[in-house]
């Protein structure tokens, strides 16, 4: 489009947006499958509980077996990563046998917490000895080792490049991509639906934003909808189309 030729996009408003809106349906029970597939992968053993007495929906597994996946992946978020490969084995040692890059994300969230809490000599060792075989093998976990390392180099560690590796998103990284394994071993989806479908409404949002302007969704927490923003130099010369064929 031109400089200064009019917008094309076709405009519809709240009112009828909203009509569109209430024509799709959405049965009960898919909300509720929805809702407790994602209790369920995330953990939330109680609620998932709650829910199911008084939705009446099945949560598709034994909800005991939740607890000893939080169990560890409390454990990872918590720094208590040896722990955590224990109760791991102890649930099914298969898990991180067949996983190389896991069982490599581990142990150097293992060599982290070292690192954390000051332990040099100790950290360097176990670089040695668990971690460098596996670099020697892997580029792709050299350079993650040498990253690590890299950590020991500041006086300052949390102020260094690599100091994400001391947040607590690098644990959370960990602990997912365990929870996401154990999952999978068990035939169970690795993510929950929801956050899936949410992605999906921003792309076709994204998609339907380069042809229409239409009260959409910008903040996921309240999903309300907000009328969209018309540029100053451009209103003047939107054209409204019919919107039947949307």
């Amino acid at each position: 489009m031109g400089r200064g030729q009019p917008t094309q996009k076709k405009i519809i408003s709240r009112e009828e947006w909203e009509k569109k809106l209430a024509r799709v349906h959405v049965k009960k029970s898919d909300m509720n499958k929805l809702v407790m597939n994602f209790l369920v992968t995330e953990g939330y053993v109680e609620a998932a509980e709650i829910f199911q007495k008084e939705s009446g929906t099945d949560p598709g597994v034994d909800l005991s077996t939740i607890t000893d996946r939080m169990a560890i992946r409390k454990a990872v978020q918590n720094g208590q990563v040896e722990d955590a490969i224990e109760k791991v084995n102890d649930l099914n040692p298969e898990i991180l046998e067949d996983r190389a890059h896991l069982f490599f994300h581990l142990q150097q969230q293992r060599l982290i917490e070292l690192i954390r809490t000051g332990q040099t000599e100790q950290a360097l060792e176990f670089a040695q000895e668990y971690l460098a075989p596996r670099g020697e093998e892997n580029a792709a976990f050299l350079e993650e080792l040498e990253r690590t390392i890299a950590l020991l180099a500041f006086e300052d560690s949390s102020n260094s490049p690599v100091s994400d590796l001391l947040q607590p998103s690098q644990r959370q990284k960990t602990a997912s991509e365990l929870n996401a394994a154990i999952l999978s071993s068990q035939c169970q989806e690795k993510e929950p639906r929801l956050p899936v479908l949410l992605k999906m409404m921003q792309w076709a949002q994204s998609r339907l934003d380069e042809k229409v302007l239409y009260p959409r969704i910008n903040d996921l927490v309240s999903a309300k909808l907000e009328d969209p923003v018309l540029p100053s130099n451009e209103s003047k010369h939107v054209h409204l189309r019919d919107d039947h064929h949307l």
